[in-house]
């Protein structure tokens, strides 16, 4: 569904002076700024262990192909890189990243002016501050924070669905090729 709003595009890969016609994949729109920041239109979700796109699609809009939807109001553009992994797949991955999950990644201190429950990331250079100061952040620690970041989404509101879609194949079909 997707894919199908790309418009075509006469194209000659090689060079040669044979054009084809191919979809436009560089075609982008943008959502703008004030449908992007209006919190009304949004919820906020927390995605659950082996939940993905389609299956959120499928339960809030029916529709299993709006799984696009949810990736492009999230800025998702690589799913299994910016997607929250399954347990099997993250085990599995920070299996094969770390030699020792266990092992120190960095060190954080806490803020101490403004919002000090902020923590900010000093990496591996703990000289200039004391032991009591430092939390360590293992490799296995790192990895499930980057997680539990890529599980917080929002899920565009099921009643602005049809308008999203339609000025979504509007502004993709509107052309200057």
């Amino acid at each position: 569904m997707y894919f199908a709003n790309f418009p075509f595009i006469v194209y000659d890969s090689v060079g040669n002076g044979d054009f084809k016609i191919v979809t436009n994949l560089l075609k982008r729109v943008a959502l703008r700024t004030k449908v992007r920041t209006n919190i009304l239109l949004y919820d906020t979700y927390d995605v659950k262990n082996g939940e993905t796109p389609e299956m959120l699609a499928d339960k809030l809009y029916d529709d299993p192909e709006l799984h696009w939807v949810i990736l492009y109001v999230n800025n998702i553009t690589d799913r299994y890189h910016q997607w929250p992994l399954n347990s099997a797949q993250f085990n599995a991955f920070v299996n094969d990243k770390y030699t020792d999950i266990n092992a120190v990644h960095h060190f954080e201190i806490a803020q101490t002016s403004g919002d000090t429950t902020l923590k900010i990331d000093i990496g591996t250079d703990t000289t200039g501050y004391s032991e009591l100061d430092l939390t360590t952040i293992t490799n296995y620690d790192f990895e499930i924070e980057r997680q539990d970041d890529l599980r917080k989404i929002r899920l565009l509101d099921g009643a602005y669905i049809e308008q999203f879609v339609e000025e979504f194949e509007t502004l993709m079909g509107a052309s200057i090729l």
